[in-house]
């Protein structure tokens, strides 16, 4: 009696072992296919689904008023045949009209910006310019997020060059106008590293204020960041002003030898590795925007 070949059939351990390996490499790939990460973060979260609008392109007019933020799609149509939108001064009631960025549309009189809103969290690390354009030529913030959509963003507020943490793009101009503008006072927390500890009175008089030479400034909170090594500080501020952290421990005779945003209006930078960005959720810019 001839004998099965069993060249191509493993024992029971190899079943498993291949079984096992099978396993693996299933969780595996469902794991890469959740994660949603720009080509340098494993942490970013996935952009909106649609996409920017190129200058030229020919899109549908309710398409225009929806990536607006008008309306839906669906309620677009409505309007359009109801003769509330015109395109160059015409009324376009007619429903499949295409219109490009060059076109002014208007949705009740109002000039309508059809590119979606963007909002975008870096984790900043020292040595970027806080610019859109440096003349200078010096490495900038925009050279870390240039691939990161096709709307042009900008910073919203800043940092030093020398300075890391939190940093927030948009081109959202009421969000970020709102998020810079004194009378809102928004939080910024800072990690400081001094070149010597800070002595206790000193820490007192930052919380009560001092007089620095474009004013008086007080800290909202500053303690210890690390109680066994008293150069490193916490210090919670609101102020815009610039290098204001900088000033205000030089103002006692310290350096600042490391200064670190660890938060910043609600944001904080927390699972983001340095120099990597991601896109903010949908809950916190609600959040931002209820502020």
């Amino acid at each position: 009696m001839r004998r099965k070949s069993s060249q191509n059939k493993p024992g029971r351990r190899g079943r498993a072992d291949q079984n096992k390996h099978q396993r693996f490499e299933k969780n595996h790939n469902s794991k890469q296919q959740k994660s949603h990460t720009n080509s340098k973060s494993a942490k970013t979260t996935a952009p909106p689904k649609k996409k920017g609008i190129l200058p030229g392109e020919s899109i549908r007019l309710n398409r225009y008023l929806a990536n607006s933020g008008v309306c839906s799609r669906r309620e677009a149509d409505k309007f359009i045949s109801s003769g509330c939108v015109t395109v160059n001064g015409k009324i376009a009631s007619e429903l499949g009209t295409k219109v490009t960025l060059y076109d002014e549309v208007k949705f009740n009189g109002e000039t309508l910006n059809p590119q979606r809103k963007v909002y975008l969290l870096l984790n900043k690390p020292k040595g970027f310019v806080t610019t859109t354009d440096d003349p200078q030529e010096r490495k900038t913030v925009m050279d870390l997020v240039n691939k990161a959509c096709t709307e042009r963003i900008y910073p919203v507020g800043r940092l030093d060059k020398e300075t890391s943490g939190v940093l927030f793009f948009t081109n959202d101009g009421d969000l970020s106008k709102k998020l810079t503008h004194p009378s809102h006072q928004k939080k910024k927390i800072y990690h400081v590293f001094l070149d010597k500890p800070l002595v206790k009175n000193h820490l007192l008089e930052i919380a009560h204020g001092i007089e620095l030479e474009d004013g008086f400034i007080s800290a909202d909170s500053i303690n210890y960041s690390n109680e066994d090594d008293k150069r490193e500080v916490g210090i919670e501020i609101h102020s815009g002003r610039n290098r204001i952290v900088r000033r205000i421990f030089s103002h006692f005779g310290y350096e600042v030898k490391k200064l670190d945003r660890v938060y910043f209006a609600g944001l904080t930078k927390k699972n983001l590795p340095r120099g990597r960005w991601r896109f903010l959720t949908q809950t916190e810019v609600n959040q931002l925007k209820m502020q």
